[in-house]
């Protein structure tokens, strides 16, 4: 049985967690909702629960104009181009970095648990961060290519 090579397997978790959180801001444009303004908010007989005043910048930039589920949108192409890899990027010092994946991937967490229909993608994006940190504690090292080089694609 062959070991397990983190910064691969947290590669496909990142790229799930990712096309998952780009389909869920697309989802949280059309129905927005904050996620947290049940803490603190006030529940009404007729109305249901009303969010707390001290959320009220939140609930501008999610339900009110969209702009968290724009910029998570964004990011997450981002790291789809990171990830995949876009021609550009690959076999660049950007793409063979863990430490901007872990840095990019907890951006999108922070962003994704803000709105109602991110919350799964976030919480997988952690568990690619995860997977990233315990690849840099293993000493695990994405290598440059460069005995493939001029071959094309050819078996």
């Amino acid at each position: 049985m062959g070991n397990l090579i983190w910064h691969e397997w947290s590669r496909y978790v990142s790229l799930t967690a990712t096309v998952y959180t780009i389909w869920a801001s697309f989802w949280g444009i059309l129905y927005r909702k904050f996620f947290w303004d049940f803490v603190g908010g006030t529940l009404r007989a007729p109305g249901g629960l009303q969010p707390a005043n001290n959320v009220a910048v939140f609930i501008d930039i999610i339900v009110k104009a969209p702009i968290v589920q724009i910029l998570s949108m964004l990011l997450g192409f981002a790291i789809v181009a990171l990830e995949y890899p876009a021609p550009f990027l690959k076999g660049t010092a950007l793409y063979r970095s863990l430490v901007v994946r872990i840095v990019t991937l907890l951006l999108q967490a922070f962003l994704a648990i803000l709105y109602y229909q991110g919350t799964n993608g976030a919480i997988w994006s952690l568990v690619a961060v995860i997977g990233y940190a315990r690849a840099i504690a293993l000493g695990e090292t994405m290598e440059e290519a460069k005995e493939n080089r001029g071959r094309g694609g050819k078996a």
